[in-house]
């Protein structure tokens, strides 16, 4: 008995150090983390595929605004491989209003998927993924003192989500970070970076996401995260991607078998029950101003090509019905003085 006794508590812990050992794949992949970690197997687990169709429009939801994102201050950002993810330390001048209490920023962390695989963003929308995703973490600075103390509170935490594509163009807000990667390709180095406009990471309807209630998505899965998730999706380069996707390892530098970094991401967790609420009605993407008087001008360029066809349509068919008596009377008449010149004595 005394002996269960002390295993437990060296047990508990170890897990509230994080002394536990977690990884996205094999013995202490994401479908072990419930074993050190029990509030993984919550029932407000993030992250979660959103079903469009079953999202419920909140008219009474703000925009987001961020506060101090485009001025951080002088003092340096400090970029760090985890071992686990990317994370940029940010400082409780930046903060966000729009949420039910202020929030200020902690730190920001990407997921990613690897080389020639579809996907790499934890959310997705309607079962599709992305090719990675941005999470933003803030905690309630109207009731806590810092991060620590909010994490352990119901109402603690809120977190961004901003989904990320990867195309043909190149975002040189994100060559802030992305320039920096080569000098932290190993688990636990740091390095520190000149501070930059960080609403530039964001995309530019920010009055455009969806809301829920959910938890961190790496262990310890604590459930007191108040999440946003942007409709908007921002662009990058197919070889910005390349260099989350070739560049780091989770392992240390004196390792002799270096393991990429790679697949950091948690598949979707059940909604049980919970709801998704949107900011705005859910139908077609939100379009920019240009992209509507495209839309219109196609639409209305479509519509009088379809009048023009209809138009000459009915035209030739009025031509071809006012043709045919003309023709019936004149091979009438044609017959009659045919069969009068052979009757013709």
């Amino acid at each position: 008995m005394l002996l269960t006794l002390i295993l437990q508590s060296f047990s508990h812990a170890l897990v509230a150090s994080h002394g536990f050992h977690w990884a996205y794949s094999g013995p202490h992949g994401q479908e072990h983390w419930s074993d050190d970690f029990p509030d993984c197997r919550g029932q407000a687990q993030s992250p979660i595929d959103i079903q469009t169709k079953a999202v419920q429009h909140d008219p009474t939801l703000q925009p987001i605004e961020p506060q101090g994102y485009r001025t951080p201050g002088d003092k340096p950002f400090t970029l760090i491989n985890s071992g686990h993810a990317v994370e940029m330390t940010l400082p409780p001048t930046m903060f966000l209003r729009g949420l039910p209490q202020t929030y200020a920023a902690v730190q920001l962390h990407f997921h990613w998927g690897s080389r020639g695989q579809a996907g790499g963003s934890e959310h997705q929308v309607n079962g599709e993924a992305c090719h990675a995703e941005l999470h933003v973490v803030h905690y309630n600075s109207e009731r806590y003192a810092n991060f620590s103390e909010a994490k352990r509170w119901a109402d603690g935490l809120a977190v961004l989500g901003i989904l990320i594509e990867a195309g043909d163009v190149a975002n040189p807000a994100y060559d802030n970070i992305l320039d920096q990667l080569k000098d932290i390709q190993y688990a636990g180095q740091e390095v520190s970076i000149p501070p930059f406009d960080v609403q530039e990471l964001l995309p530019k309807q920010l009055g455009h996401y969806f809301r829920y209630n959910g938890s961190l998505t790496t262990p310890p899965c604590s459930q007191n995260v108040l999440w946003t998730v942007f409709h908007q999706r921002v662009q990058i380069s197919t070889s910005q991607l390349e260099r989350l996707h070739g560049g780091l390892y989770c392992t240390k530098p004196k390792n002799s078998s270096p393991v990429l970094l790679v697949d950091n991401y948690r598949i979707p967790q059940l909604l049980n029950q919970r709801r998704v609420l949107s900011s705005v009605p859910v139908g077609p993407p939100a379009y920019s101003a240009g992209e509507i008087i495209a839309i219109v001008f196609g639409t209305l360029l479509g519509c009088l090509s379809a009048f023009l066809t209809l138009y000459f349509v009915v035209k030739r068919i009025r031509a071809k019905r006012i043709r045919e008596p003309k023709d019936v009377v004149f091979k009438s008449s044609s017959s009659r003085a045919v069969s009068g010149h052979t009757h013709r004595p």
